[in-house]
């Protein structure tokens, strides 16, 4: 079976240019597979690199070196070199992000929000906005709140529309940083039933959880980025 993710002797470094080009290295020699249906957690303390190994498989953040191969629709991109078009068309189709916070266009109406990503799929409006109404329902998301930006929600449920939003268009592999972090017990109860479902449908999830429960939950492996500190071999 081939991996859904393939992340291949990856490392990452900053330079601080406002403070005398200081070089600062993350992550190195990071090498890990992901395979359909699995569900792989990023383990170690904070500060370790997990959030940034996430956001170099998104391609939010150039790697130095190495290859992050994602199997896409019909063929296998390599992000850590994809033009900004192939990475664009690969987060429409394949990869989804999650993050800890809610970063949207002011003023949209949570339930389009939600319903956008599946739009953007092929889906039609009718059909998108019936499948987020669900997954707002399910995430007990106050149905008087639909309706309204999340602008002035409280954290937690934010999230929940944050949350729904990656889930919706169900892609084959799904990132999730912290997403359950603001969540009350029965919200990350359904959560790990979307992942569960998730996983029994042949998608795969690469997480960050500091939630222990949450972890062992979720977890079909769990991978220490210690490992990957730099100049230690993984």
């Amino acid at each position: 079976m081939q991996p859904r993710l393939e992340v291949s002797d990856v490392a990452k470094s900053f330079t601080m240019h406002l403070r005398g080009g200081i070089h600062i290295p993350v992550v190195a020699n990071v090498s890990f597979t992901l395979m359909p249906g699995e569900c792989v957690v990023l383990g170690g303390p904070s500060g370790a690199g997990k959030s940034s190994i996430l956001k170099m498989i998104y391609g939010n953040y150039a790697v130095d070196r190495g290859a992050i191969r994602v199997a896409g629709e019909g063929d296998v991109i390599d992000i850590a070199i994809a033009g900004p078009r192939r990475v664009l068309a690969l987060r429409r189709d394949t990869l989804g992000y999650v993050s800890q916070f809610l970063r949207v266009v002011p003023r949209v109406a949570s339930r389009d929000l939600v319903a956008e990503p599946l739009v953007e799929r092929g889906a039609s409006r009718e059909e998108a906005l019936a499948k987020a109404d669900a997954l707002l329902c399910r995430l007990n998301l106050p149905e008087r709140l639909w309706h309204l930006p999340p602008a002035t929600f409280s954290g937690g449920e934010q999230q929940r529309v944050n949350i729904a939003r990656g889930f919706i268009a169900g892609h084959p592999l799904l990132l999730l940083d912290e997403p359950t972090a603001s969540l009350d017990a029965k919200n990350r109860d359904v959560v790990i039933a979307l992942i569960e479902e998730g996983k029994a449908a042949g998608r795969s999830f690469l997480g960050i959880f500091h939630d222990a429960e949450m972890r062992a939950a979720v977890a079909d492996r769990e991978i220490d980025v210690t490992a990957f500190a730099p100049g230690v071999a993984a």
